[in-house]
């Protein structure tokens, strides 16, 4: 309990206007897990209600790569499909109560931000939301059929007899979706340690070709396929998405050292 301490310890003595103690916190820490409980499984539920259609939309990927593909996909287990449902309605709840969740550990984390800071909690709430979609649609419209592609033709190459399971294909199709979804939360990340003062634009700089390294090596974890058509569609936005991260860093820096000369100016006066 010591590091609670030391983070409630370090929130307490935050610029903004909320100021709590201990037992506070930990209470808004209490209701903040509720809520997002109760959300997500609110989205479940309504996934769930939607599992059929959700289903005909995971196995569209796999018309591209060949149309008799999603008739061959077979369970193994009495109550597989239900135990899929189930599994489909979670990721898709998370999917939809993505917004909600970061909106309450914001709520928590941050409750010390000034009121002009507050200001741009929900626009950033809304630009994680969208580059959330916007890479996990992408996976899904093009790297994942390029990605089933590659290894079912592979195995026909082998003359072997592709007879996938669904829980198989779910699990390697969601997680490559989500995985490049969370890969796309990586601006947010940078521009908000940017904002908060925790690293700068010569920092970035800096570490700039190590964080290439690390954007390489986990879009070769998410998509395990030496097709180098997958792995540049995968890597490249990101690289682009974290350059542009690295320049508007620049420009928050610049415009906090700019505040700064003007107060001291002022101060002079």
């Amino acid at each position: 309990m010591s590091w609670l301490s030391k983070f409630f310890k370090f929130r307490e003595k935050s610029d903004g206007d909320i100021v709590k103690p201990f037992l506070d916190h930990m209470e808004d820490l209490r209701w903040t897990i509720v809520k997002m409980i109760v959300v997500q499984v609110i989205m479940m539920v309504i996934s769930f209600y939607y599992r059929h259609d959700l289903m005909d939309m995971l196995r569209a990927p796999l018309y591209k790569v060949d149309p008799s593909l999603p008739d061959q996909l077979i369970i193994t287990t009495i109550a597989g499909s239900f135990l899929i449902s189930l599994e489909l309605a979670f990721f898709a709840g998370i999917a939809m109560a993505f917004p909600f969740h970061v909106y309450f550990v914001s709520q928590f984390v941050l409750p010390a931000l000034t009121r002009k800071e507050r200001k741009l909690l929900l626009p950033g709430i809304f630009g994680a939301f969208v580059l959330f979609l916007g890479g996990v649609a992408i996976a899904y419209r093009w790297i994942l059929p390029s990605t089933i592609g590659f290894f079912f033709h592979d195995a026909l190459a082998a003359h072997l007899k592709v007879m996938w399971t669904w829980n198989d294909y779910f699990s390697f199709s969601a997680w490559l979706c989500f995985g490049f979804g969370l890969l796309c939360e990586l601006p947010v990340i940078v521009i908000l340690l940017g904002a908060l003062g925790i690293v700068d634009f010569r920092f970035l700089s800096k570490t700039r070709p190590f964080a290439y390294v690390i954007i390489l090596i986990l879009a070769a974890v998410i998509a395990p396929t030496p097709d180098p058509l997958t792995f540049v569609a995968l890597s490249v936005p990101i690289v682009i998405l974290y350059e542009a991260c690295i320049w508007i860093v620049w420009l928050i820096g610049r415009r906090r050292d700019r505040r700064r000369e003007l107060e001291d100016e002022d101060m002079q006066d």
